[in-house]
């Protein structure tokens, strides 16, 4: 192999950015990186704007800070390793509420991700479905088995507590539908359990059992001057050289490594490298794969996405409970679909002169008609379905902004994972130095994408013969 190694990372949200950070800490002294960023700006989904004078996110807003076995999550540990762990702030106020017939309800306590481990406990907001979840001799799921999570959560405790508690809770997170998403992909330690258990209500005790939190240990964290902190300096941390505006829009192997056709048909530039981390969602990744692998492309691309728009209000001196935020049920027929209370969720954020930033999130998959909407159709939408959830008339707004992520989050159908790795199994077996990373294929999450690059980056670096750790 010609020393040094030269990779190039296609993609520069925090996936890729994270995969060139663990190639520079592990691959050879001199290794060439090179993140290409179609777009103008780094960090994908983690934007940090400014709004009334101060930072907010225009993207993700936090991260989690354990992984599923109670370790330190990913994300933590990449923000330690980047000198940033003592901006870690966690929210103030951690209640959250559900939007049940026109009105706030407080989000019931011992769920998992809405599915509840004790129906009594849920009956505020749902009535679950009597005696529907008996012991039948067998677990839930089959060994090799997935299924959509409303499927599973409809016939043992029926459509209300889909509806007003799992619906909502996962369109807050994949902006999509219950009765669509893949339980393996969206729910991990719960389709683990139902290989076992044989009542939802024992899956659900068993799988919280198993990732047991200290009392009072902090679930989320951010970063004081916001996650964009976390962009600069994993780019700084990786040496890399970044390519912004820079679409790479061919990939072709060359018996030695790979050329990279970047830029513009007019004037485009060939680019060879060692190996390639293809850090990009799935449809773009597929049609750089359909020339050099294209049943892994065809698999890949069958991935579809939902579109959301994220518009956030500064208000002088608004009446806000004191609530992190609210989610909204489909069967609310709002626009919004989840609404954030900043500077009440957020200690660090208020402010002395009581300005307020709420944002809101608004598209359904399936919805994107609702996005075609000017921006301020949609803010003045958003305030007015505010102030009537609230049951008050909130000030008009001092400054606005909304932003819009098309085809931002996946929308994992049942079998996903089997898919990605029959994908991942067919590309390391013909082309071990091209591997996919991000949330198109592992999850979502600022942690999942974290270890996705990073576990990219190990592959990339066993492949062309060197030692990951």
């Amino acid at each position: 192999m010609r020393q040094p190694w030269r990779v190039a990372v296609v993609g520069g949200g925090i996936a890729g950015l994270a995969a060139a950070v663990r190639l520079r800490d592990h691959a050879p002294a001199g290794t060439e990186i090179t993140v290409y960023e179609q777009s103008g700006a780094l960090g994908g989904k983690l934007r940090t704007g400014e709004l009334a004078g101060q930072p907010v996110e225009f993207g993700a807003e936090s991260f989690l800070m354990r992984d599923p076995t109670g370790a330190e999550s990913a994300a933590v540990a990449l923000i330690r390793r980047l000198g940033l762990a003592d901006r870690i702030v966690h929210p103030t106020v951690g209640q959250a509420a559900l939007v049940v017939d026109g009105g706030l309800r407080p989000i019931p306590g011992g769920t998992l991700v809405g599915v509840p481990g004790d129906l009594d406990r849920v009956t505020s907001v749902a009535r679950p479905a009597a005696d529907a979840d008996l012991d039948d001799g067998r677990p839930l799921v089959g060994p090799d088995a997935d299924v959509s999570v409303g499927a599973l959560v409809r016939s043992r405790f029926g459509d209300e507590v889909v509806e007003r508690l799992v619906d909502p809770m996962l369109g807050g997170v994949y902006a999509g539908r219950a009765d669509d998403l893949s339980l393996v992909t969206t729910m991990p330690a719960l389709a683990r359990t139902a290989r076992v258990e044989h009542t939802l209500v024992g899956a659900v005790r068993a799988a919280q059992a198993a990732a047991p939190r200290a009392p009072g240990a902090p679930v989320f964290g951010t970063l004081v001057g916001g996650l964009g902190t976390l962009v600069e300096a994993a780019v700084t941390a990786s040496g890399a050289t970044v390519r912004r505006d820079a679409a790479v829009r061919e990939l072709t192997p060359t018996g030695t490594g790979w050329r990279l056709t970047v830029g513009p048909t007019r004037d485009a530039a060939l680019v060879d490298v060692d190996a390639v981390v293809l850090a990009v969602p799935a449809r773009p990744a597929a049609r750089l794969l359909t020339g050099p692998a294209p049943g892994v492309a065809a698999g890949v691309g069958e991935l579809d996405y939902a579109s959301v728009a994220l518009v956030t209000l500064a208000m002088p001196q608004p009446h806000l409970p004191e609530l992190s935020g609210f989610l909204v049920p489909s069967t609310e027929g709002l626009l919004i679909k989840a609404a954030t209370f900043f500077t009440t969720k957020w200690g660090h954020l208020r402010r002395p002169d009581g300005l307020a930033l709420v944002r809101a999130s608004v598209g359904r998959y399936g919805e994107e008609a609702h996005l075609q909407r000017p921006d301020a159709d949609l803010a003045t939408t958003v305030h007015r379905e505010l102030s009537a959830v609230l049951g008050t008339p909130l000030p008009a707004p001092v400054d606005g902004h909304v932003q819009r992520w098309g085809g931002a989050l996946p929308q994992y159908a049942p079998g996903h994972a089997d898919r990605v790795a029959a994908a991942r199994a067919a590309l390391r077996a013909a082309h071990p130095t091209v591997v996919l990373a991000g949330a198109g294929y592992d999850g979502v999450g600022i942690p999942i994408c974290v270890r996705s690059g990073e576990t990219a980056a190990d592959e990339i670096i066993t492949a062309l013969g060197g030692s990951a750790r």
